[in-house]
């Protein structure tokens, strides 16, 4: 075999060409001078010394050749347009999770990204608790609420034969008296846990007590108004005052209440939901599904407009018998409390419809 001038075999390939001969150098930096020195070579194949070369910072160890580094979980891939093995890592934001490689889709509604945004976990459930302060408050006002009507209760019992007891007709009193009761109690269901069943005590409860203390008031309005109206044109006694026509009449304007309710009960029958977009906030991990009953704020209106109906009736009464003689004293106490009554209402429901917070409104609402 010949030799060449540079001390290498002379050969030749299957084309008849001499093979490729190079020496590889590398730019380097020593004792602040900079060269090109000889790392390697090839002939045919490579001959590199590895431990000549040099890269920044002094390091030994050979770098990545990549263009992009691996993304992290929750991040996917955005390719750079023109060189497909390049990428950007973008990360997903917000209630997005990390499909695939190259993809961030939604979660479902009631579900909510994980920590990394690799998938999506449920959504945390509340509800009213009992030991919450908003609980705690309007249940310690129903219980003394309903212990004071109890004591009014239990002193008509005990004196119910006695003069003062029956001219403030004990009948309707009694009547008022399980109104105001069943007010009280009524905070008692909309702090309880949403089911079908507590659902459906709210509908029947939430305006029955109001009614059957406004249809109480009324009549008792209605009554004196009619008595004092006779008496300016005949001294005969009008019709329907006594104690049996007054419940009638109570008991009349009572059913109607009820029969609304059993019309809304078969045009939407009761169940509890979750309402994932009330407190649906940017954050995720503040995200919460609201227990409540399927109730709309509308629906809730209509079912106390009833009771609003008799209270507005009332109060006009309640005016209009407002120059009884000062010994019948009955009117001037129940006019005093329907133009409170009319205030508050007025003061409700703004605030209820300004209130953006499912939980804080039926915390109102108990209060009231």
């Amino acid at each position: 075999m010949e030799v060449g001038i540079a001390g290498t075999p002379v050969v030749f390939n299957v084309n008849g060409d001499a093979p490729g001969r190079y020496e590889i150098y590398q730019y380097q930096i020593s004792n602040n001078t900079t060269e090109y020195k000889i790392i390697g070579h090839w002939t045919d194949q490579l001959y590199l010394s590895t431990d000549e070369l040099q890269w920044p910072g002094g390091s030994q160890e050979v770098p990545y050749s990549i263009c992009s580094q691996a993304c992290r979980p929750g991040q996917r891939k955005k390719t750079v347009k023109g060189i497909p093995c390049c990428w950007h890592c973008e990360s997903c934001d917000g209630y997005q999770y990390q499909a695939d490689t190259y993809t961030c889709k939604m979660c479902r509604f009631d579900l909510r990204p994980n920590e990394n945004h690799t998938g999506c976990v449920p959504i945390p459930i509340v509800k009213l608790e009992w030991s919450s302060p908003w609980a705690v408050i309007p249940v310690l006002i129903a219980v003394l609420g309903i212990i004071a009507t109890l004591l009014v209760v239990v002193t008509f019992v005990r004196y119910n034969d006695t003069p003062i007891v029956k001219a403030s007709g004990r009948e309707l009193s009694y009547v008022l008296l399980t109104g105001i009761f069943l007010c009280y109690a009524t905070t008692f269901l909309m702090i309880s846990t949403p089911d079908v069943f507590v659902c459906s005590l709210r509908r029947i409860f939430l305006g029955l007590g109001m009614s059957i203390s406004y249809a109480a008031l009324l009549t008792k309005t209605n009554r004196i108004y009619r008595i004092f109206e006779q008496g300016k044109m005949s001294v005969s006694a009008p019709r329907f005052i006594s104690p049996a026509s007054q419940l009638v009449i109570t008991f009349s304007l009572i059913s109607v209440q009820l029969l609304g309710v059993c019309i809304w009960f078969g045009v939407d029958p009761s169940q509890a939901i979750i309402d994932y977009e009330d407190q649906r906030t940017a954050n995720p991990e503040m995200a919460r599904g609201v227990l409540k009953c399927d109730i709309s704020d509308l629906s809730l209106i209509c079912l106390l407009g009833y009771s609003m109906l008799l209270m507005v009736t009332c109060t006009v009464y309640a005016i209009k018998t407002r120059g009884v003689p000062e010994t019948f004293n009955e009117a001037k106490p129940i006019g005093f409390t329907m133009y409170t009554t009319c205030i508050v209402w007025l003061a409700f429901i703004p605030i209820f419809f300004g209130t953006s917070q499912s939980t804080e409104k039926v915390n109102f609402l108990s209060q009231i």
